[in-house]
């Protein structure tokens, strides 16, 4: 896979990029290349540091700042004149990212504490974008105010939990910094991969052995060290991953970790009350934060055609089956297996706020789900937000007569499917023709009951 994908961590990425042999197949599809993104909580820089700090592993003095003035007593604090402002944003490539105010770089270095109050002013809430973020960019609320360390030699480390290899595994490598991608595309025997029995833990001689690979032999004892820290804060706040990119020497040959990424498992949040109490909300797409108040997990894609499903496994595979008649989602949305008519509604509103949606494919096969509470949903938001697209519905299993029943009478245009083949090749040709019309500035209404 030649691309960074959006939304995954650089750790993730040498997984995907250069491990094939490992992996095996990965999936290329349509849908999944042009917009990946993994649904774990991730905190901001700050916050990872303070983790990091208090499981013994060293990182710069530090403070955040919210306001201008703020920002001034940290760096008089800090009492150094070599500071770094870092933008609090969840995006990778903030370095060379920009504002939308102009100002260049969401990293950047200051030399007092007036002007770290000056720079601090220009980044607070302004959006910043980069190669991660999309146009749109991302709002900064908070400024970390850190000592400017000046690093010697640049080391990577990390610890995620990969299905590859069953459980968690360290990745390392003696070159780190920003250029590690480069180093794992030209050099991936710069890359190394330890894994660990998640049964016995990472061991004192596998942490040695790491020491030893990436160069660190003279400073073997506080590389185990880290390592172990690393690990036991991996496994008690339930980690998914851990990533110091750089671990870096200073000009005084002391070590310090300069820049952490720290995701958390979503299924852990009721162990992990204090993290998730942390979660930033306006880092995060509106439509997928109006969908989790409703237990529904949504993803923006890039396409067309909205998706309305019960189940991840059936959402992929209607997914993919849209992409093999050769149409491209506009979304993963999954309403699980208890959802009421209401969320089914509030479904509906999230999918057709998005502008690029030409039509919506319903694919339920109800289980535990009831087709006839989906058919209500269906018809409700149908009526209430006046849906002129094509809405092709594909209902199967419990309650589905009763559910036939609620669409046929309800008058409204709602085109039902029993044949999932078939109702994929129908949600890809009418999107095509609103295309058209759109492109040709002419109005396709599909609100118009029957």
């Amino acid at each position: 896979m030649a691309t960074i994908l959006r939304g995954v961590t650089l750790a993730e990425n040498l997984i995907l990029k250069n491990s094939p042999k490992i992996l095996g197949s990965v999936s290329t599809s349509k849908w999944n290349t042009h917009h990946q993104q993994i649904r774990h909580l991730s905190v901001h820089e700050h916050i990872s540091y303070t983790l990091l700090r208090n499981a013994g592993i060293q990182v710069p003095n530090f403070g955040v700042a919210k306001t201008k003035e703020e920002a001034v007593q940290i760096a008089k604090e800090l009492n150094t004149k070599d500071l770094v402002l870092k933008a609090q944003v969840l995006a990778g490539g903030r370095g060379k990212g920009s504002f939308k105010n102009g100002l260049k770089g969401g990293v950047r270095m200051v030399y007092s504490p007036e002007e770290a109050g000056e720079i601090a002013e220009k980044m607070l809430g302004q959006y910043l974008v980069t190669k991660q973020t999309g146009e749109k960019g991302r709002i900064c609320n908070a400024v970390m105010v850190a000592e400017r360390k000046y690093p010697r030699k640049e080391y990577y480390f990390a610890i995620m939990m990969e299905r590859a290899f069953h459980g968690p595994v360290i990745i390392a490598s003696s070159q780190g910094g920003v250029n590690i991608e480069e180093v794992a595309a030209e050099n991936p025997e710069a890359i190394i991969y330890e894994p660990i029995d998640i049964n016995i833990g990472i061991t004192t001689e596998q942490a040695e052995k790491v020491a030893n690979k990436v160069g660190l032999e003279s400073q073997k004892a506080s590389t185990v060290e880290l390592l172990l820290n690393m690990y036991n804060l991996f496994i008690s706040k339930d980690a998914l991953l851990i990533e110091i990119n750089p671990y870096a020497e200073d000009s005084n040959s002391k070590f310090f970790s300069l820049d952490a990424k720290v995701r958390f498992d979503d299924n852990a949040a009721f162990r992990q009350k204090e993290i998730f109490a942390l979660r930033d909300w306006t880092q995060e797409d509106e439509k997928e934060v109006a969908a989790a108040k409703f237990d529904l997990n949504y993803i923006a894609l890039d396409g067309n055609i909205g998706c309305l499903v019960n189940g991840a496994g059936l959402a992929m595979a209607t997914m993919d089956i849209i992409s093999l008649h050769g149409g491209v989602p506009a979304n993963f949305l999954d309403v699980g297996g208890g959802a009421t008519s209401q969320a089914v509604k509030e479904a509906f509103k999230i999918i057709t706020a998005d502008p690029k949606v030409h039509a919506i494919l319903v694919n339920i096969f109800g289980g535990i789900m009831r087709c006839d509470v989906i058919a209500e949903g269906i018809v409700a938001a149908a009526k209430e937000l006046k849906i002129k697209i094509p809405i092709i519905c594909r209902l199967q299993g419990t309650n589905v007569d009763d559910a036939k029943v609620i669409i046929a009478s309800s008058g409204m245009k709602i085109l039902p499917v029993d044949n999932l083949d078939e109702a994929a090749r129908l949600a890809v040709k009418l999107s095509n023709i609103v295309s058209l019309a759109r492109a040709a500035k002419l109005d396709v209404n599909f609100e118009m009951p029957l």
